[in-house]
């Protein structure tokens, strides 16, 4: 292991285990650079720092360092003698700074067979408009977001993860697990914000990783010289969220016209703030076809952006924030996940597919026994699904609706068991 001014291990924080490690173990005997990406201060270098120490001969650069970023831009063959030929893996930190990152990078992949090479960015967009053209077949992007509920549990209670598997239905462990999910729901899952304690803390670091998005990733990759309209912006999908969206009204309250607002979407899901859930149909006459529902990566920051942060009994927007939190759960296992709704006004919260089978999911902050709403019912009726849920807040159960047993389970149920 190789230790240097811009070496970062010895000096890791907290390590709470991701994920996105036991994925990344059967990569990285593969040959393709693998790229870590997810917003900004959600984990990434102290991720790649706890790799770098599992890895032998390793090397870990931070490409903040202008020193180091430049020699890399600039003379990419005396950065390969004194940092790749050294060292077996290579990780770089913060690579979206390096404006011809892709072109580089190829040149390392392609002379120096055998390197392990890791990268990591905070928008996938910069990886994919400077990088994508010159790593076809060389790279393999895998994201990295704030913690999961799961990794949140782990970082608070690591046996709870493991009692929730074994005992999904105990309504005793159902109270108990309420008021981590009513912090989850308040604070999100940036790392930082999770380990810490103080309330009022909390809530200036969250409200410095906004600031911090826009100081850096605003800055660095849009090149806007006032920000005040994507803030604008920012904000009214914050108050919003669940809801489709109405493109003009939008264009309306964040005074752009359409093709900015177009602009502004992507990049916000390029750098990881929202993210869009599309309409499932099969029949354009009968059902929704275009616009998409915007959910929030993390809830904190979402709170944060709209200066909200009351407890869950004192909000009136805890039905959205259940969807948000389940709308993040499902991406994270399925990947696409869809909402439906009929020209009818019919509506069923989100779809998706495992195994070439649909699976309707409904979120319901108020639910008293096996109830299956009439929307739900038109879902199940017309499409005839083997399995459906209806997630709440602590409700376990089960009924037969037609050919579909609806399951009725809480809301921090594991998704991976669906």
């Amino acid at each position: 292991m190789t230790n240097n001014n811009t070496t970062k291990i010895g000096t890791e924080l907290r390590y709470v285990p991701r994920d996105l490690e036991i994925t990344l173990e059967k990569y990285l005997p593969l040959p393709q650079i693998l790229a870590i990406v997810g917003p900004r201060r959600s984990g990434k270098t102290t991720f790649l720092t706890h790799i770098a120490q599992k890895l032998p001969e390793s090397i870990f650069l931070n490409f903040e360092d202008e020193d180091i970023l430049n020699l890399f831009e600039n003379d990419i063959k005396s950065f390969a003698k004194l940092y790749v030929e050294p060292h077996k893996n290579i990780i770089l930190d913060e690579f979206q700074y390096a404006k011809n990152g892709g072109k580089n990078l190829k040149y390392l992949f392609d002379f120096y067979p055998g390197k392990k090479i890791i990268i990591s960015g905070s928008s996938s967009l910069d990886l994919t408009l400077r990088a994508a053209k010159y790593l076809v077949g060389r790279m393999l992007e895998f994201p990295l977001y704030p913690f999961s509920f799961e990794e949140f549990l782990r970082a608070k209670e690591p046996q709870l993860e493991q009692l929730i598997k074994e005992n999904t239905t105990s309504k005793y462990l159902t109270n108990y697990i309420k008021k981590y999910l009513g912090e989850y729901l308040i604070y999100g899952g940036y790392p930082e914000v999770v380990l810490e304690n103080d309330l009022s803390v909390k809530q200036t670091l969250l409200k410095n990783i906004y600031q911090l998005y826009f100081l850096k990733d605003v800055t660095t990759l849009t090149h806007l010289v006032s920000d005040w309209k994507l803030k604008t912006l920012v904000r009214v999908l914050g108050t919003n969220i669940g809801g489709v969206i109405n493109y003009s009204t939008l264009t309306s309250q964040a005074n752009v016209d359409f093709k900015t607002l177009k602009g502004y979407l992507n990049f916000l899901e390029k750098t990881f703030i929202v993210f869009p859930v599309r309409p499932f149909f099969t029949n354009k006459t009968k059902e929704i076809t275009k616009n998409p529902k915007i959910y929030f990566y993390d809830l904190g920051l979402r709170n944060a952006l709209i200066n909200s942060f009351a407890p869950t009994l004192l909000r009136n927007d805890l039905g959205v924030l259940l969807e948000n939190f389940l709308a993040l759960r499902l991406k994270a296992v399925f990947g696409e996940v869809y909402f439906w709704r009929s020209k009818a006004k019919a509506e069923v919260d989100f779809i998706v597919k495992k195994r070439d089978q649909l699976m309707p999911i409904e979120v319901k902050t108020q639910l008293k026994g096996a109830k299956i709403t009439r929307s739900f019912q038109s879902f199940l009726l017309r499409y005839e699904p083997q399995k459906a849920y209806v997630f709440n807040l602590e409700f376990f159960g089960q009924k037969k609706f037609a050919n579909t047993r609806v399951n009725f389970v809480p809301i921090y149920y594991p998704v991976v068991l669906l």
